[in-house]
């Protein structure tokens, strides 16, 4: 379904795609447990670490764009920016209960119409003949153990509560004319993301990299490789160092600092931060070194709090305080222990 639109993406990224299970001409082992999402966001967290990715951003359709999310909420330090197309936050249970029953029961033959029902609009149908036939043919070529056990992650599939845990910069697209995802439910994701932008794209269904690929790839790019932002330089900054702190800086600001404040917001929280090449833990360690070789005393014990959420944990907070005393001195490091401690003794067991 990425197909129409990957030229113009690959030129700028480095593009790796994950199949779902069964749609990549394998067949589907039956599971001793249902399929869940976050089964599905293991398999795309596997395949990057195959790959030698840290970091990366994740844009999907569908039951893709769920998974995006979900690895946004959960694996923040492995997601750069996303992009979640034609989706809902919470698919309807019962539906693809049957779904997956029926599945298992008929083969993929028992969901024969859902590629000309859903996922093009009938304008798109007559303009080429051809495509619904295609794409039919390639839904028969699923396997229907991976097709079911898909829909078994969508029966269990609730993503409601972990939409305010999305730090990532969030681009989210509805079709105008998607019978399976209407406007009115990505509306709901884009408003339960702090930061989010939604895009109404009219002329499309389901599957909107298919019938806009142009339309898709523009705002991919256009928001993959997006300079920083206030917006989501705050979304970033919060997350590393806590909603106190970036309160009482606002609240302190005044006209003299505003233009410093917005530069730090928008540049290294909203630009350095989160891009790809690094996850946030990575650039932790970086930046806790770099101040205790400056001795920038006021700033150390904030970003060892950042550290701690960022997913350090004290002993190699310790770590990399031993390892800079290699570099940066003795007495830079002695002081940076200190410092170290006190903020630890602050947190709870």
């Amino acid at each position: 379904m990425w197909a129409p639109c990957l030229g113009p993406l690959v030129e700028r990224f480095r593009v790796i795609r994950v199949e779902l299970p069964g749609h990549d001409g394998s067949v589907t082992a039956p599971r001793a447990t249902p399929c869940t999402l976050g089964d599905l966001a293991d398999r795309v967290l596997a395949v990057l670490d195959q790959a030698g990715v840290g970091r990366a951003h994740v844009a999907g359709v569908s039951i893709g764009a769920m998974t995006a999310l979900w690895l946004a909420a959960r694996h923040p330090a492995r997601v750069g920016r996303i992009a979640a197309l034609c989706t809902t936050a919470h698919p309807d249970p019962e539906r693809y209960r049957s779904r997956a029953a029926a599945v298992r029961d008929r083969g993929v033959a028992a969901v024969a119409d859902v590629p000309r029902a859903l996922w093009i609009t009938p304008a798109l149908a007559e303009r080429d003949p051809a495509l619904p036939a295609a794409l039919e043919a390639m839904q028969a070529g699923v396997d229907p153990e991976g097709y079911a056990q898909c829909c078994d992650a969508l029966a269990t599939t609730d993503l409601r509560p972990e939409l305010a845990r999305v730090a990532a910069p969030a681009l989210v697209v509805a079709g105008a004319d998607d019978p399976a995802a209407p406007p009115d439910q990505l509306r709901e994701i884009a408003d339960g993301i702090a930061g989010a932008r939604l895009v109404l794209l009219d002329h499309a269904a389901h599957l909107a990299p298919v019938e806009r690929p142009g339309a898709v790839a523009r705002l991919l790019l256009d928001h993959l490789a997006a300079p920083g932002t206030p917006a989501a330089g705050d979304v970033t900054r919060r997350a590393v160092l806590g909603d106190a702190h970036v309160d009482a800086a606002a609240a302190a600001t005044t006209g003299f600092t505003a233009a410093f404040q917005d530069f730090i917001t928008r540049y290294a929280w909203g630009e350095v931060w989160p891009r790809p090449g690094l996850g946030r833990r990575e650039r932790s360690i970086a930046t806790l070194a770099v101040l205790v070789t400056l001795g920038a005393e006021h700033e150390l014990a904030l970003h060892v709090r950042g550290a701690l959420r960022n997913g350090l944990t004290p002993d190699e907070i310790g770590e990399v305080l031993l390892h800079t005393a290699l570099y940066a001195g003795l007495p830079r490091a002695n002081r940076a222990f200190a410092i170290a401690r006190e903020v630890l003794a602050e947190m709870p067991d």
